[in-house]
């Protein structure tokens, strides 16, 4: 597939650069967009489920969940659409490493590590709770750490609108990957955004200790250890790991949804009051993994229990020397660690999206003194009005609203609310109406001084032809027919008809009236007349079955009266007319069917004799057969028939009488 895409140009604007991975639905490329001139990520429904509506649609939902959030820590979703059989999607090229490979290559994680990529991983799933969504497969392919210590979630394919409890499950498959499922969706196949936690719970796990928390053979084994099995403290792996830790992993990944966190944004509250709470020492405390206790982890409490994890230390035990690593992967730990050490309690919050390079927070810390110190004496010297020069006046900043999709008046409205004016321009749009926004550019979420332009590109709709009526036009003439629209003529193929006449069209596609590009082809199917239908030979087999080839092959049943039958058990065809040749669709087909031989009623001979017995049975066109008793024809005399006297049986047929 790769091979094939690399170099063409999907919908008249992504120019295909690259391979770039492949997933469960789609294969993701490298492409250039060359309307905007930048690079994006292009992810293709691969093409034995393009063709399938339910995943179309599935694939379609993920970028207008996706659409819907504006965050910087949620990977953008550009443009969707589709261009000759390819259902693509347009987005944010992230360049930088999955936390699947950062896990590879330098788990276990400090504890500062950990936490520093954790936390852009709530504050996205936070902004997806508040807008009403649910990830449902958070995990560490999902999440994408840039070489700027940037952290990034991907991949909301499987999001959907939070209810009282979201299914997860589509035509009876679980959705989601199964080492990172909650109870819940295992057991009920119900999701809601304590679903989330878990997966961030199990996260965190897995970045302190290098190791998933939830294992097994099979999938069905990880499902049920899910719901029945235990979770071991990440201390019990890497005993480095301080005890709040355990109890933060202990809340996020209880058994039980109501003993979780009841959302990301109550369990960034508490990763941030337990990272206030760590010296500086078990924030940096590099730990190894270790092999568990036996007879230690069978002690451990199931998920979701009750778990008692150390009393919260603050200084870092004795003897735990720091691991020497590598010094490529010291650089990207390093990049992982410029989280800081301890967050004032009596300082607003800073919600850092970016774990921020090796000294980085030194630097930035000494940075922000002296604005502090400047903005303190300006609001001295003037009374607050510096304050709100930088906040809510002219000098601060402000974001760029989603407003991709939108209709050009309401965009412009929600940029003006957003102190941002803005510059238009127009394209031809082949998925979006006139007159709605199709880009915004710098993108939704980007910070921006007020006042600052926006460029929005804004649809011409689509230039499109109205296809002509061809059905009934002779094949001769169909080039006359499109040539004054600027119309092909595309494939032609023949079938039978029983209504047009041969050399004539049958229909068309695209069909009459639709709105097609310029130099759009227009197929045809063009009549060979009417089909012979070779008559089938149903003849000794069942009416029911007679009846349905002879109505498959498109002709009529006519049943005739039935008539009895000595060779021809009850029920077949006797005969058929006409037995043989060809008919067309419609023609009729009379079929003969057996009413089983004639049934005659068997008198009671038993007592007579048996001569007697004999005649009176042959009489009736019955055929006598005589055995004799146990003790031979003594009495001469009928003991036995083989047919109760009173019973009808088949003329002809064999009536055994036992003589004693």
């Amino acid at each position: 597939m790769a091979d094939a895409l690399v170099g063409r140009v999907i919908d008249g604007r992504y120019r295909i650069l690259s391979h770039l991975a492949d997933g469960g639905m789609a294969s993701v490329y490298v492409a250039l967009d060359g309307r905007l001139d930048r690079q994006v990520a292009l992810k293709i429904m691969r093409p034995g489920l393009a063709t399938d509506q339910v995943f179309v649609n599935r694939f379609r939902a993920e970028a207008r969940s996706a659409a819907r959030l504006s965050h910087p820590n949620v990977v953008a979703v550009f443009d969707q659409g589709e261009d000759d059989g390819e259902v693509f999607l347009a987005m944010e090229l992230v360049e930088g490493k999955t936390l699947r490979e950062v896990i590879h290559e330098e788990a276990p994680l400090t504890a500062r590590e950990a936490l520093a990529v954790l936390e852009p991983i709530l504050l996205a799933l936070r902004a997806a709770h508040v807008a009403g969504m649910i990830h449902r497969d958070v995990k560490p392919e999902n999440v994408i750490v840039r070489g700027d210590g940037e952290v990034k979630v991907a991949d909301f394919g499987l999001a959907r609108a939070i209810t009282n409890q979201a299914t997860t499950s589509q035509t009876g498959v679980l959705l989601g990957t199964v080492s990172y499922l909650s109870p819940e969706q295992v057991e009920r196949g119900v999701a809601d955004p304590r679903s989330d936690v878990y997966a961030a719970g199990l996260l965190l796990f897995e970045m302190l200790t290098g190791h998933k928390a939830v294992t097994g053979d099979t999938p069905i084994q990880i499902a049920y250890n899910h719901v029945h099995g235990t979770i071991s403290p990440p201390s019990c792996v890497v005993p480095t790991v301080p005890g709040a830790l355990d109890e933060l992993v202990a809340r996020a990944t209880a058994t039980e949804p109501d003993d979780r966190f009841e959302s990301a944004a109550e369990f960034v509250t508490a990763l941030r009051g337990v990272r206030r709470g760590l010296s500086g020492g078990e924030l940096d405390r590099r730990g190894s993994a270790v092999s568990p206790d036996p007879a230690t982890t069978s002690q451990l409490p199931p998920v979701g229990a009750t778990r008692s994890a150390p009393a919260l230390s603050t200084t870092a035990p004795d003897g735990v020397p720091p691991q020497s690593v590598d010094r490529a992967v010291a650089a990207r730990r390093a990049t992982l660690a410029g989280r800081p050490v301890h967050e004032q309690h009596d300082a607003p919050v800073l919600e850092h999206t970016a774990a921020m390079p090796v000294g980085a927070h030194d630097r930035s810390r000494r940075r922000r003194r002296w604005p502090l110190w400047l903005a303190a004496g300006l609001l001295v010297l003037a009374g607050g009005t510096a304050g709100w020069w930088f906040t809510a006046g002219p000098g601060g900043s402000t974001t760029v609203p989603a407003v991709v999709g939108q209709q050009l008046a309401e965009a412009r409205g929600a940029l003006q609310r957003s102190s941002l004016g803005a510059e238009e321009t127009q394209e031809f749009s082949e998925t979006e109406a006139k007159g709605l926004v199709l880009q915004v550019d710098p993108g939704a979420g980007t910070e921006l001084g007020k006042q600052s332009t926006v460029r929005l590109v804004v649809s011409k709709g689509r230039e499109r032809y109205a296809v002509p009526q061809l059905v009934g036009v002779k094949v001769g003439d169909l080039g006359s027919a499109l040539s004054p629209l600027t119309l092909r003529l595309g494939d032609t193929s023949k079938a039978w008809s029983e209504t047009v006449p041969a050399g004539v069209v049958i229909s068309q596609d695209p069909a009459p009236g639709t709105s097609v590009k310029r130099n759009t082809s227009v197929s045809v199917v063009v009549s060979r007349g009417r089909q012979p239908i070779d008559v089938p030979t149903v003849t000794g087999t069942s009416f029911e079955a007679a009846s349905a080839a002879v109505t498959k092959a498109g002709l009529v049943v006519v049943r005739a009266p039935d008539v009895n039958s000595d060779t021809v058990p009850s029920g077949q065809v006797v005969s058929q007319s006409p037995d043989q040749g060809t008919l067309h669709r419609g023609d009729s087909v009379k079929l003969v069917v057996s009413k089983g031989p004639v049934m005659v009623q068997v008198p009671n001979v038993v007592g007579r004799a048996s001569g007697d017995a004999e005649k009176a049975l042959t009489d009736l066109g019955f055929t006598v057969k005589k055995e004799a008793g146990l003790f031979g024809p003594v009495f001469d005399l009928v003991q036995h028939q083989s047919v109760k006297g009173g019973d009808s049986a088949p003329k002809g047929s064999t009536i055994v009488l036992t003589i004693v």
